[in-house]
């Protein structure tokens, strides 16, 4: 009779497998080997990528003018007035929540280093801290954030958006699995910049959406009572925000801009920190983004109560569709903003199970064409040249179809109803 064994033959010696020299060991070996050259990979593509933002931001002009003035100027003159215990008053320029005071002031924690230099190296540990998180929930997301921040060339070191947008992946990594903390994070970060609270929007109803709202609702009420009582003036950038017109770089603007080849007599001026348009119907324009912001909450509340199926995605396509509607219904839209998109596109990317893959993917042109808006071409933008116009009316049309369309994936894959 013949004996078939199952298994692979025995040693030549006859002697068992040395331990950890099993096929199941081997395998595991092999498949870990592919994960760490991908790993390695992903930071060396980083490392070379920021050595080159760093480097363009040494030879960026120093002083009140260049990307990099903001900081040398505006955020080290802030940080000079909150060190004293107040907020900024009667500056047209501060128009932030009360928890920025918490990053203007962190470069404080260096002190061997200029507020400068300090602020750019808080600055790229948020990056790191991003792609950290990101390269660990799905390396696709890693990828889209350490290729696509570059694109927006030095910029993202001289903004204090990379530090919020840290705090909203963070946030939103977090929420689905440990909903108290992603709601801490929301709300701390809504006390620095506003839109980190759109990141517990799609949480699956039930507990994890109490958890995570109440959690939000505390932690931006804890801090906001704890900087109240530390600074005076705490909300008067209420004001200066209120007072904002329209920005030559939003949707707005780029209707100003072509009224003005067609013969509308408005012109641009510097205020409140913008260059934005001043003239007749401007106050209009700005009142129509305003209806169209609330028209953008009025469609995010609807799909909320609408909404039947949730995925382990749905948290992270909800808050990128909603800062993508506020985004473009904005009075204002930043070159920074691109880092918030580009963050929150990437938390996309982690899940299999999202459906803003091809809406993430337009972020990286609209990046790109919103490096070439500012700082490279941003003397056509202001005189409104035919060169200037269509770059604005491309990237500015992207950014719109990229809100419809990840707007109609996500009503479609969710709050339609299921054959």
């Amino acid at each position: 009779m013949t004996t078939h064994r199952i298994g692979p033959p025995p040693p030549a010696s006859g002697l068992p497998p040395a331990p950890g020299t099993s096929d199941a060991g081997t395998a595991s070996r092999r498949g870990t080997r592919p994960h760490l050259r991908q790993a390695a990979t992903l930071a060396a593509v980083w490392a070379a990528t920021r050595v080159g933002m760093l480097a363009l931001l040494l030879v960026d002009r120093v002083g009140d003018s260049g990307v990099a003035g903001e900081v040398h100027t505006l955020y080290r003159r802030w940080y000079e007035q909150l060190a004293q215990g107040a907020f900024p008053l009667n500056d047209v320029t501060w128009q932030y929540p009360p928890g920025a005071a918490l990053v203007f002031l962190s470069p404080g924690a260096l002190p061997w280093l200029t507020y400068f230099q300090a602020f750019v190296a808080l600055t790229l540990a948020a990056d790191a801290v991003i792609t950290l998180a990101l390269a660990r929930a799905g390396v696709r997301g890693a990828w889209l954030w350490v290729c696509g921040l570059p694109l927006l060339l030095h910029l993202p070191y001289a903004r204090y958006d990379v530090q919020v947008t840290a705090v909203a992946v963070l946030a939103l990594l977090a929420v689905r699995n440990r909903p108290l903390i992603g709601g801490a994070l929301a709300g701390l970060g809504a006390m620095i910049k506003v839109w980190p609270l759109l990141t517990v929007l799609g949480t699956p109803r039930g507990r994890t959406t109490r958890a995570a709202w109440l959690s939000a609702a505390a932690s931006a009420a804890a801090l906001l009572a704890v900087l109240s009582l530390a600074f005076t003036h705490s909300l008067d950038f209420l004001r200066q925000q209120g007072a904002r017109g329209v920005q030559i770089e939003s949707l707005g603007g780029t209707a100003l801009q072509l009224a003005r080849k067609a013969g509308w007599p408005g012109s641009v001026r510097y205020q409140y920190g913008a260059f934005e348009f001043v003239g007749p119907y401007v106050p209009s324009v700005a009142r129509i983004s305003l209806l169209l912001t609330v028209a953008a909450v009025c469609w995010l509340l609807l799909w909320r109560f609408r909404a039947t199926r949730w995925t382990p995605a749905t948290p992270f396509d909800a808050a990128f569709a909603a800062v993508l509607l506020f985004t473009v219904t904005s009075r204002v839209i930043s070159p920074q903003y691109l880092i918030w998109l580009l963050g929150l596109a990437a938390v996309c990317l982690t899940s299999r199970h999202t459906t803003q893959r091809p809406v993430a993917l337009l972020m990286l042109p609209a990046a790109a064409l919103s490096a070439l808006a500012y700082p490279l071409l941003y003397d056509d933008v202001l005189a409104g040249s035919p060169l200037g116009l269509l770059l604005m009316v491309v990237r500015n049309g992207l950014l719109l179809a990229a809100a419809l369309l990840s707007c109609r994936r996500l009503w479609a894959a969710t709050a339609t109803r299921a054959d």
